[in-house]
């Protein structure tokens, strides 16, 4: 739990999960490091945020994932549990959504659901808290966790591609949605609004704003961008003007193309 005064906002609704997890290497000796990081470290935490956990164990990831698992069906009273395919993390690790109360869409009440990450432990385990904040550290006896930026070049590589992909797809992609709005598609025009002209245009920001988290999505637009873009953005979403809003969108992305290129 964290400390009166700290740098991290009121956990106190997950004060059992806390508990549960600060006991949790005792029954499952395998973890090695537990964080929670997520809102609860980047900002934007408040009455509907999920605990998002994440764990290193050593030896086979899915056995360690198992137990904690059931460790938690067995103390925390949940209601249902959501486990992401095993694929989503191949051999290494395993994700589920432990829901503690029923109907989690129901918004009269704090939300109290938890995002929990079991991965096995790397030969070195790094956090760029530029991109995932300072976590919170429940349990890191040896201090393995180490906290230092990703490699610049291989991020700055990945920006410099979606710079170049959205530049040389910007017409193939303003094609796709007036064509689609033409033919009356509006279902179709919808989806490519969004993946050719709105996702392109935030990806561009992040890269003009916030490199650092350049491939975060649609997510923390008013924790990461400059006041008022948010707003911006969303009125670009698709609506009854939908031609409109993907023209505006599409200016909007020759414009910060023009100040990434300067």
């Amino acid at each position: 739990m964290p400390e009166p005064g700290s740098d991290h906002p009121d956990l106190n609704r997950y004060d059992d999960v806390l508990a549960l997890l600060g006991r949790l290497p005792d029954h499952v000796p395998a973890l090695r490091v537990v964080v929670v990081n997520g809102s609860a470290v980047t900002g934007g935490w408040d009455d509907h945020s999920d605990l998002d956990v994440e764990a290193w164990c050593t030896g086979n990831a899915a056995t360690t994932y198992a137990a904690v698992l059931a460790l938690a069906r067995e103390q925390l009273g949940v209601d249902h549990v959501w486990e992401l395919p095993e694929t989503t993390w191949g051999p290494t690790g395993r994700q589920c959504f432990l829901h503690l109360q029923p109907d989690a869409a129901d918004l009269s009440r704090p939300t109290r659901l938890v995002d929990l990450v079991i991965q096995q432990l790397p030969h070195r385990l790094t956090m760029d808290t530029r991109r995932h904040g300072v976590p919170l550290v429940l349990h890191d006896p040896d201090g393995l966790l180490v906290l230092e930026d990703d490699d610049e070049a291989d991020l700055a590589a990945q920006r410099r591609q979606a710079v170049e992909q959205t530049a040389a797809r910007r017409q193939t992609g303003a094609w796709l949605v007036e064509r689609a709005i033409a033919r009356g598609d509006l279902a179709e025009a919808t989806t490519l609004h969004l993946r050719f002209a709105v996702e392109p245009l935030v990806r561009l920001l992040r890269v003009r704003h916030c490199p650092a988290r350049h491939d975060f999505g649609l997510r923390y637009l008013r924790t990461d961008l400059p006041e008022g873009m948010a707003e911006r953005v969303e009125a670009l979403l698709p609506g009854p003007d939908l031609a409109v809003r993907a023209r505006a969108a599409f200016a909007w992305q020759d414009e910060v193309l023009r100040e990434l290129n300067q």
